[in-house]
This record gives C-alpha cells, sequence and structure tokens, in this order.
C-alpha cells in the first residue's frame, strides 16, 4: 500500500501567518475509479495567493478549508491512469496540493493537463511556463498595454512573475525597470534578465529617497506599472506615472499578513488620468492558450530567463512557504517531492 504525506490547513493565521497553522499527516493512496488518475507530484508551486486562502475572509475565491490538503500547483507523472486521455509515463501539470499523490477527476475540465518536456523542463510549467509567468503576460498585455519606447516598470522583479513581466516587455520594445529586495537581486534583474534598471527599495526607507531612484531609473517616466507588493513601492511609483498610466494590480504582498496598508496619494489617480484594474488570471482562462504559446517558445529559445529556489521533501513546504511571504527566496518557490 502506497502512504501519501500530505500538509493540512490545522488552523487560520491571526496577524503572520506560522508553522503552526499547518499539520503533516500520512494517509494511504486510495484505489482508482474510472475516470480517475494517479499521479506522483514531482515538484510543488508555492505561491503567495495562499496566504490569503487561509483566511476566512470574504475573497475572489472561497478560502482554503481547515483539515484539507493545501492548495497549490504541481507538475508530475501519471503513475495509472482509469482515463482514456492519459496514460502511465505522461508529464501532467495540475492543482493536486501539497501532498506527495494526488489521484484527480481527469473528467473535470482543466484538472490535469499532459505537457512536453522535449524543450521545457517540466518544473518550467509551475513558474515561467505556467500560472505565473501567464500571470505577468496578462497584466502586461491586457492591463499595461505597452508600446515600443514606454517605460514599463514592476515591482518583485526577481521573482515568478515579477521577472516575465520585464523580459516581455523587452521583447516588446520598451524599456524594463525594476524593484526588487538587495542589491544581488537587482544584479540578477539587470545582468541575467536584461532589464534596463532596478531600484533596490531595501536601499531607500522613506518615499522620497525611493521616488529619487525611480526617477533616475526611469527619467522619462513610468507608463506601464505592474503592481506585486503594495504599501511604500506603489507610492514611490505612483509618483513617476505619465499621465494616463496603467497599472495592473496582480498583489499586494505587503498587506498579506492581515495589515491593510493604505494608498498615500489616491488623487494622483484623477491628477494623472489613471487606469488601475486588478485582475485574477484564472478568470480569463480564453487567453491561457495564447500566453502560454508566447512563453513556451521564448522559454525553449532560450529567451526567457528565470531562476528557481527549490526546497527539499515534502517536510519542508512550510517553511518555505513562509520564507516566500518575506522575500527569502530568490525566483520561483518549489518544492521537489521526489
Amino acid at each position: 500500500m502506497t502512504m501519501n504525506k500530505q500538509w493540512l490547513l490545522a488552523s487560520r493565521p491571526t496577524g503572520e501567518a506560522s508553522v503552526d497553522n499547518f499539520r503533516l499527516v500520512e494517509t494511504p493512496v486510495p484505489a482508482l475509479q474510472d475516470g480517475q488518475v494517479l499521479v506522483r507530484h514531482h515538484y510543488l508551486s508555492l505561491d503567495p495567493y495562499m496566504r490569503g486562502r487561509m483566511d476566512a475572509s470574504r475573497s475572489y475565491a472561497q478560502p482554503q478549508p481547515l483539515d484539507a490538503v493545501m492548495i497549490g500547483g504541481t507538475v508530475g507523472e501519471v503513475l495509472e491512469s482509469r482515463h482514456p486521455k492519459f496514460a502511465a509515463g505522461d508529464q501532467v501539470v495540475g492543482m493536486g496540493g501539497w501532498q506527495q499523490y494526488g489521484v484527480v477527476d481527469a473528467n473535470q475540465p482543466g484538472a490535469l493537463r499532459k505537457v512536453d518536456t522535449t524543450h521545457v523542463p517540466l518544473p518550467a510549467y509551475l513558474g515561467a511556463v505556467g500560472m505565473p509567468g501567464v500571470t505577468a503576460w496578462y497584466g502586461l498585455t491586457q492591463i499595461c498595454q505597452p508600446k515600443a519606447g514606454q517605460t514599463i516598470a514592476v515591482s518583485a522583479a526577481s521573482g515568478a512573475v515579477g521577472g516575465v513581466v520585464g523580459q516581455l516587455a523587452k521583447v516588446r520594445g520598451c524599456r524594463a525597470v525594476g524593484i526588487a529586495g538587495g542589491p544581488d537581486k537587482c544584479r540578477y534583474v539587470v545582468e541575467e534578465l536584461g532589464f534596463d534598471a532596478c531600484v533596490d527599495y531595501k536601499a531607500h526607507s522613506d518615499l522620497k529617497s525611493l521616488s529619487a531612484a525611480l526617477k533616475e531609473a526611469a527619467p522619462d517616466g513610468i507608463d506601464g506599472y505592474f503592481e506585486n507588493v503594495g504599501g511604500l513601492v506603489m507610492d514611490a511609483v505612483m509618483l513617476r506615472l505619465n499621465d494616463f498610466g496603467r497599472i495592473a494590480v496582480c498583489g499586494m504582498i505587503s498587506s498579506y499578513d492581515g495589515t491593510p496598508v493604505p494608498m498615500s496619494y489616491p488623487a494622483l489617480m484623477v491628477k494623472s488620468r489613471l487606469l488601475l484594474q486588478g485582475f485574477i488570471v484564472s478568470e480569463h482562462m480564453e487567453l491561457w492558450p495564447q500566453a502560454l504559446q508566447e512563453l513556451g517558445a521564448l522559454v525553449a529559445a532560450g529567451r526567457l530567463k528565470y531562476r528557481e529556489s527549490i526546497a527539499q521533501g515534502i517536510e519542508a513546504a512550510p517553511e518555505a512557504f513562509l520564507g516566500l511571504l518575506k522575500g527569502r527566496n530568490f525566483g520561483k518557490q518549489l518544492v521537489k517531492l521526489v
């Protein structure tokens, strides 16, 4: 009998999340029913959105249930199939959650997707050629609407989403300005990802200093901004946005632990006639094939670069997740399960 280690949400956080909010259990893998597929997960994706799902408050999606396997994207290999479209050995991506094995109802649309690892490595389907990559593509192309010669800025620029935003902007002939934490991350953003400039927000503790650094990095102002952070970073970018600038709001990690961070200059939205739009990438599935085609082709050609932080073993998932919320990861945060 195959045993499956699983992380459950044991309690909801009060303020910052902690390891005590999770519980590790071990259960037998059940026998398959017709239409089901057994997947051995090779990698688990850890993403900031998971923190919001841990709370019981109203949001764009149902809260993560207590005493249930934590939600999460996975890639792996089909071990057994009772569905005609899948066979043992297929490489697949799905939402298997924080566990070593997943039993998937393959009749459910979008529950499991076969992927080709000939030119794109399997873990990339959780990053640059997965949900984070599509998130970057959607926010940039559909909301920021970049035009050649314009300046696109992105916070958390060394992360799985932000790094793709800047590179896609460069493909479209734009100046790409990143904002990241620390000299190592900024060096990576410029030297490896090809951004034109990167501002280290950790070197600027107040709004005046950070805004001045952004003015130097974006001397012609900012036309499109991809927001992942909020707080002081967003305030500084708002001061540099050109008239009719576009802001794609993907996340606000600065306030994910329950304390709202207000916007200092909301009047700028009127003064500069800004467009500010939040989005949830899973609500735009009709555009995923177009996005994945471009992302996959760029990765296969070596034109879209990325970095991964990989924690080893299912037991490491909670600590790796908490580190992600503190910015301790470098690039896409994964957990290697095999």
